[in-house]
């Protein structure tokens, strides 16, 4: 398997949709790779497109970087680190965005979604999120990753990478990056929220494992429902509940939840309170790893400053390969 790189922004604790669909599949794979082929890292720098309090970054990637070793992340197998302490990944985003036409990133759907919402608002918008996805090119370029596991709404921004690394290797004449390729879990590739839109911490429609019993209980029961009668048959394949259960039950409990459901005098509290106590019981080796992980900062930052130590000369002999190919000077180690 080629190299692997995933990131995900320091706006928070990572809710379900992050875990299920971006994290647990990374770990997997980078526990198949062959060691030092998985980079994984907190992008710190991609959320401050949107986080209005920058104060709260700090705390964030704590967060992320909790949850990751929680999850049972081997960080002396891959690259683990803070986007921000790899400045290169900046430089490089500079070339790039000098080889890659305007216009084509005023195609790009955050760009246009956030466009349509600033009319409204009669907000600007920020050069950072327009160049966003030239950021990100220079995240998976830096280091030639061709594995991107990424959700549905991100495989654009591939697409992206790899129209951005043809544009560059045919003006310099040479194959300089290879072309990265989306990777996509059919069940997780997008993993709706309590109300069945994509779940999204700025929606408020997200479930936070890592939150207090109470906090979680209450977002679970918030998941919204048809109005069918406790006594009345309910369709497992319609509903919201039954989706979330499906992602992180076995096959057996699913079954047996279904028949539940179709059998009738089966309410949908008792579905929810179901997926709680399933949420509590699957996760709770995690959870506990994350509160333990939160009260020992200094031991996160040991790592952060570990993994960023480790990959900073990988990224400057590559970046110096790239300044050989546009006649700058290379960087003195």
């Amino acid at each position: 398997m080629g190299k692997i790189l995933t990131g995900i922004r320091s706006t928070g604790v990572p809710h379900l949709g992050n875990i299920l669909g971006v994290m647990i599949p990374s770990i997997k794979i980078s526990n198949m790779n062959k060691k030092n082929s998985s980079f994984i890292f907190i992008a710190d720098l991609h959320s401050m497109v949107k986080l209005s309090n920058m104060k709260s970054i700090k705390n964030n990637t704590y967060q992320i970087a909790a949850a990751w070793l929680a999850f049972g992340l081997n960080t002396e197998n891959c690259f683990f680190y803070r986007q921000s302490d790899v400045s290169e990944v900046t430089e490089l985003a500079w070339y790039l965005s000098c080889f890659f036409p305007y216009k084509r990133l005023t195609l790009a759907h955050s760009f246009k979604k956030k466009q349509n919402e600033k009319k409204k608002s009669k907000k600007e918008i920020s050069l950072g999120l327009f160049s966003y996805p030239i950021l990100m090119a220079a995240d998976i370029l830096l280091y030639n990753a061709e594995i991107i596991p990424v959700g549905k709404d991100q495989l654009q921004h591939i697409e992206i990478a790899r129209r951005i690394a043809s544009f560059f290797n045919k003006k310099i004449g040479k194959q300089l990056f290879k072309l990265p390729n989306a990777f996509l879990q059919k069940e997780t590739m997008s993993i709706s929220g309590t109300d069945g839109e994509k779940m999204s911490k700025s929606k408020n429609n997200w479930i936070n494992i890592f939150s207090s019993d109470d906090i979680l209980k209450k977002q679970i029961m918030s998941i919204r429902t048809d109005s069918k009668s406790l006594e009345e048959r309910k369709n497992p394949e319609k509903d919201y509940i039954m989706y979330l259960y499906k992602l992180i039950a076995s096959s057996e409990k699913v079954n047996e939840m279904k028949e539940k459901y179709i059998k009738g005098g089966y309410g949908y509290y008792d579905a929810k309170i179901e997926l709680y106590n399933l949420i509590i019981r699957k996760f709770s080796t995690e959870r506990k790893r994350f509160f333990s992980l939160m009260k020992k900062k200094s031991f996160l930052d040991g790592i952060l400053y570990s993994g960023s130590k480790k990959i900073k000369s990988i990224a400057i002999n590559r970046l110096n390969e790239i300044r050989k190919c546009l006649n700058f000077n290379p960087i003195n180690l």
